[in-house]
């Protein structure tokens, strides 16, 4: 009877799941494809994440440690940091063959993760290691520029893009506690085999992709760091409008503290506690407390219909802002974490609301381009954000010191800039054709 129950529930959990993800016209137009390929690309991170914390990490000692983390966010940040200005144009050139550059992607971490297996006790770990995190953050950005290209007539972008986060971050935690078993109990060597089928999975589905993934017709390229006008077939256009290039720079501030929370907390922990359990478990309560928070800000700000994108990323900003401040004044491990998960809320609600403002402001033709080019500056603010973790002493109230500081002055560049402009609150989208104002040139 237990049995026949349990499979009872199983299977009446998977319908559920099943149809959640072909709501309100997913499943016709090729989103639920897509949303499952980002799940199990969320999850093979999380089985990665696993699998570094047991050997590229934990397994080293403390000065090998801050080097090897050091490495990877060199190599990581090295690829954005001199192409980030020609990832854009090259992604506008891959308008025809995105699905298979996502099934690329996925495959080149498959193979990757075998290289892990075979050598996960030498030198040999590290490239690899670093090629599947590089390869993370490409499939970011083309998965971005895909989402418009198969979104239903009747949903949002930001429902869209909140639904694909929920069902991510769901897998992701069973993925990385399935992962810590098999690491557990038969080694990582299986932990990265097991891996690496999760990423062939996720290949092949992303080559059955719906083939309009791949159609082009009457996209253009955008620059959403700039409202200045570019050239495009003889005529000059303002490419996105002031609040779009608002909303991504403070997103980028809040994925530059979510950067530095993930590295310069591991540090912290390994400083600060001597016992080895109590230092998996001090960890574990940071990383479960951002994953909360991750997993509530992007289910509540898919709920806030009526809010205004505009002023919601700037109150997730102030708000990430000041419990920083908090943090440092009355530094405690304890309020290490409840940065942790307030970041994590912000990072999601800020987000949520960029894709809001990108579908209000961007016209069609330009949406794809923009959200790839928004999502890679975003990888770039994570890793930077991370690099500073690195470079400074695990001591908590200098590091939260510092990250205040340099938070602070960010949140208040964006409010200048936006005095400067003077935004109005709810203005009417740019057509692809729209002279210049001097609300767009005042932004550049």
């Amino acid at each position: 009877m237990a049995v026949a129950r349990t499979r009872q529930l199983t299977a009446g959990a998977a319908r559920r799941v099943r149809a959640a993800s072909r709501a309100d016209g997913a499943g016709e137009t090729g989103l639920t494809q897509l949303l499952w390929v980002n799940a199990l690309h969320m999850a093979g991170d999380a089985m990665i994440a696993v699998s570094l914390a047991g050997t590229l990490f934990f397994a080293a000692t403390t000065d090998a440690q801050r080097g090897n983390v050091a490495l990877y966010l060199l190599v990581t940040r090295a690829p954005f940091a001199v192409l980030a200005p020609v990832i854009g144009p090259a992604l506008d050139r891959l308008q025809r063959g995105r699905r298979w550059a996502l099934a690329v992607s996925l495959a080149g971490r498959a193979v990757l993760a075998l290289v892990m297996a075979a050598h996960y006790d030498d030198l040999f770990l590290y490239p690899a290691a670093l090629g599947v995190l590089v390869l993370s953050k490409s499939h970011n950005v083309l998965r971005a520029a895909v989402v418009p290209r198969v979104l239903p007539g009747a949903m949002s972008l930001t429902s869209a893009n909140a639904r694909m986060s929920v069902f991510g971050l769901a897998t992701a935690a069973v993925a990385g506690g399935v992962g810590a078993g098999i690491a557990s109990l038969l080694g990582f060597h299986w932990e990265l085999q097991a891996t690496a089928v999760v990423f062939a999975v996720a290949g092949i589905l992303a080559v059955r992709l719906p083939p309009h993934v791949d159609v082009s017709t009457g996209e253009l390229p955008a620059d959403v760091l700039s409202t200045a006008e570019i050239p495009v077939a003889g005529r000059r256009r303002r490419v996105v409008s002031p609040h779009v290039v608002l909303a991504l720079r403070a997103n980028a501030a809040l994925r530059g503290l979510g950067g530095f929370l993930t590295i310069f907390t591991a540090f912290l922990v390994q400083a600060t506690f001597d016992d080895g359990w109590s230092a998996t478990l001090a960890l574990g309560t940071v990383a479960a407390t951002a994953g909360i928070g991750s997993f509530a800000g992007t289910a509540a700000g898919s709920r806030l219909h009526s809010a205004e994108p505009d002023r919601l990323v700037l109150v997730a900003a102030a708000a990430a802002a000041g419990i920083t401040v908090l943090a440092a004044v009355f530094f405690s491990f304890a309020m290490a974490a409840v940065v942790a998960g307030v970041a994590a809320v912000t990072n999601a609600l800020g987000k949520v609301a960029l894709d809001a403002i990108i579908q209000r402001e961007v016209p069609d033709n330009l949406r794809a381009s923009a959200f790839a080019r928004s999502e890679t500056w975003l990888q770039m603010s994570w890793v930077a954000g991370g690099a500073l973790g690195i470079a400074l002493p695990p001591t908590g109230w200098l590091g939260f010191t510092v990250a205040a500081a340099l938070l602070v002055l960010a949140v208040g560049l964006v409010l200048w800039s936006l005095h400067r402009g003077r935004t109005p609150a709810a203005p009417a989208p740019v057509a692809p054709e729209a002279p210049t104002t001097p609300l767009g040139t005042s932004w550049s």
